[in-house]
């Protein structure tokens, strides 16, 4: 598809979106199982639900502008993605594993940001309220995903992983 609107890029950055919010849905399983402590593993399938509903407001949204959301394939989300496969497959201590996770959640997590952001902002120059809402919920979930990972790694996953370390 050649782009050389606005509101082409903005469906451009939709299917993108919806490509990546679709291949979370199959990682974020794999994630969750790899967690040791219940707050990690409870923190990852709680944002499987949200990411579920993330693809399905995409979905409304693309119906909302009369565009199929499928037939491109997130690249950035691929190699974040496959970023996260070699944590669990890394020759790695439980702890450090467990900090690693995190660190390839937020990778995801600040890409999704900058994902959103951008097409809120595009939205929004071609007046699409309603667009512009709900890729806004989205976006306000994705940083309270984000801020949580943190919190879980400030307060035990890093000092674990840190006290299993030689000064």
């Amino acid at each position: 598809m050649k782009i050389s609107t606005l509101e082409d890029l903005l469906t451009d950055e939709l299917k993108d979106i919806y490509s990546a919010e679709n291949q979370l849905i199959k990682t974020l399983p794999k994630m969750a199982k790899a967690a040791e402590s219940s707050d990690l593993r409870n923190a990852f399938e709680k944002h499987l639900e949200q990411t579920r509903t993330h693809a399905q407001r995409i979905e409304q949204i693309c119906s909302d502008l009369d565009v199929r959301p499928g037939g491109k394939k997130c690249m950035g989300m691929e190699g974040l993605v496959e970023e996260g496969k070699e944590v669990l497959q890394e020759d790695m201590e439980k702890e450090p594993r467990q900090a690693a996770l995190i660190g390839a959640a937020q990778r995801v997590e600040h890409y999704e940001i900058a994902a959103y952001g951008t097409a809120m902002a595009h939205a929004k120059q071609l007046g699409y309220m309603k667009v512009v809402d709900l890729l806004g919920k989205t976006l306000e979930e994705e940083k309270l995903a984000d801020e949580l990972l943190t919190t879980i790694a400030e307060n035990r996953v890093n000092v674990k992983a840190a006290m299993g370390t030689a000064a």
